[in-house]
């Protein structure tokens, strides 16, 4: 959905430290277009916050005390559509960019970037366009996209399978199997099987399990 950017950018901080908070409120209350109409400590509070303050951005930790951020995503898009999210965090991995931009972030941001990048991010997601660091950019452009052989191999494994079932039902060695594993792991930052079952979810290789 376009978004039209506003007059002025209302912003909801997510962070569970206060000098984070704090920091981030000082960069943003130091441009006239900005407004911090609230902050929140955890995923449970931002919730809230969102919900109640409907801001043009909520800048969200990615790493909050009661759990992964990026899994708060759809409660967050339900509880006020309308807001762009942009992730605000030290990880400089492309696999986390790359998840956070498909579980619906508009921005990501890395915290040592925050007085120099944050508004002109601020204004891009709200003009209907995604920001992503530059830095991080780079890296994203640069890592290869996954071979036939790594969907294949990481389908299976999402829907459960060993190393020794997917070896079998590909016709390939287990060792090759095991080779292949660690090369998804290094293109995408992700290990957790749970990870990869979201990613393959995100990226069209499963069909999403009817509710």
């Amino acid at each position: 959905m376009q978004r039209v950017a506003r007059e002025r950018l209302t912003v909801v901080v997510a962070d569970d430290h206060a000098v984070v908070r704090a920091g981030v409120r000082l960069i943003l209350e130091g441009d006239p277009a900005c407004e911090v109409v609230g902050e929140a400590s955890d995923i449970a509070s931002a919730i809230r916050a969102v919900e109640a303050h409907r801001p043009s951005v909520l800048l969200l930790d990615l790493h909050m005390p009661d759990g992964l951020s990026l899994d708060a995503l759809p409660a967050i898009q339900a509880a006020s559509p309308e807001t762009a999210i942009v992730a605000l965090t030290m990880q400089e991995g492309p696999g986390f960019a790359s998840r956070a931009l498909a579980a619906g972030a508009q921005g990501y941001v890395l915290k040592e970037a925050v007085e120099t990048e944050l508004v002109g991010a601020l204004r891009a997601v709200t003009a209907g366009s995604r920001y992503l660091d530059p830095r991080v950019g780079a890296v994203l452009a640069e890592t290869l996209p996954l071979s036939g052989r790594e969907q294949a191999v990481l389908r299976l494994l999402a829907l459960g399978h060993t190393n020794a079932q997917v070896a079998l039902r590909l016709s390939f060695s287990e060792r090759t199997i095991e080779a292949c594993r660690a090369q998804i792991r290094q293109k995408l930052g992700i290990s957790d099987r749970a990870d990869l079952t979201e990613y393959a979810h995100s990226h069209g290789l499963l069909e999403r399990p009817s509710r």
